[in-house]
């Protein structure tokens, strides 16, 4: 009988940090080893280290103990292969580049972990010849075709620790607190955050604000001796250029107002540290998950959560979408129902 050719795989994290991002690499490397007997190389600050052939091979040794660690052991970077710049006169040749690597390596299959960004040039890559499956990262949580993605519910327990705390301070000094949290072009974790901390506004990308309603509904906060109030907002909504989303609606507050208010930017403390329990697990099952589909070679996939269940969808039908937060969202309308406003106009009278 002809015996099975043992299969290399690569692994890559590209774009930002997110917690969960090792747990994913351990889930993929020690299912593929332990499981299937593949070998495992890991490339270096993502599409980069297929760039510029900078990589690894991991061991089973080499993956233990990273499962509770934040970042990533193989770098990450936000490297654009496929996107021309000014500077960059070698556009033409990165594609080629990568894929030389990939051919030089011998490579069965290269696993791109990360966002949409990611996903996208994995779906490139694949056109390019190149075997590949995706694994969804994001604090955002804006990935198409997943319920969820790792990173998510690390950020959410951070930025709600962080409005936890805020209160304390508004409510001595009997001011507003604006506290702007990560989320450019989708408002997920300013939603659930908003909602956990107990925020009275919650502005988020998907809901056109109203100044005006801003006003209105916090002013009709103080007539009622309500001596401070909590505003959420994610840092995509609208708002003049090269000026933080926070610091916009504290200043519109104050000047137009009165009332005390000040701003808190989180910034990238919400991208740090140890993942929680939650994604710990859901890397984990998405890396393990990953191994599996190389195994039965059912490539040009990303791994995906569908309700209780993980499993895989094409990568061509990713790239390019967003999965942003429903108008009609039930954690919305619930939210509107405990009084909590949105920027708009729907709890003014």
């Amino acid at each position: 009988m002809e015996e099975k050719k043992t299969k290399r795989i690569g692994i890559l994290t590209a774009g930002g940090d997110c917690p969960g991002l090792n747990a994913a690499i351990r889930g993929v490397g020690k299912t593929a080893i332990i499981k299937y007997g593949m070998e495992v190389i890991g490339f270096s600050s993502g599409f980069s280290g297929l760039i510029h052939k900078d990589y690894v091979t991991l061991s089973e040794n080499q993956l233990s103990g990273i499962l509770t660690l934040g970042g990533t052991i193989l770098g990450t970077s936000r490297e654009k292969p496929f996107k021309k710049t000014a500077k960059d006169l070698n556009f033409v040749n990165k594609p080629k580049l990568i894929k030389k690597t990939y051919d030089e390596l011998a490579l069965d299959c290269l696993v791109c972990i990360g966002g949409n960004g990611t996903q996208k040039n994995a779906a490139k890559l694949a056109e390019e010849g190149m075997n590949v499956i995706g694994i969804p990262k994001t604090i955002d949580n804006d990935v198409w075709g997943t319920d969820v993605t790792f990173g998510f519910e690390s950020a959410l327990t951070i930025a709600t620790e962080a409005i936890d705390r805020l209160h304390s301070t508004a409510n001595s000094h009997k001011r507003i607190m604006v506290i702007e949290i990560m989320g450019h072009h989708a408002g997920w974790l300013a939603l659930y955050a908003g909602m956990a901390g107990g925020g009275d506004i919650i502005l988020i990308p998907e809901i056109k604000y109203d100044l005006d309603a801003i006003y209105k509904y916090l002013l009709n906060r103080a007539e009622q001796k309500k001596s401070y109030s909590i505003v959420v907002v994610a840092e995509g909504i609208e708002k003049p250029k090269n000026k933080s989303a926070a610091r916009y609606i504290s200043q519109k507050i104050r000047n137009n107002t009165g009332l005390e208010s000040r701003e808190t930017i989180l910034g990238y403390v919400q991208r740090g540290g140890s993942p929680s329990a939650m994604d710990r697990i859901l890397a984990t099952r998405f890396g393990a998950h990953a191994a599996d589909l190389i195994s039965n070679e059912d490539y040009g996939r990303m791994v995906c959560k569908n309700g209780e269940m993980i499993e895989s969808i094409p990568l061509s039908d990713v790239g390019g979408k967003l999965r942003n937060v429903p108008l009609d969202h039930p954690l919305i309308k619930k939210a509107r129902g405990l009084g909590i406003c949105f920027g708009d106009a729907y709890l003014q009278k």
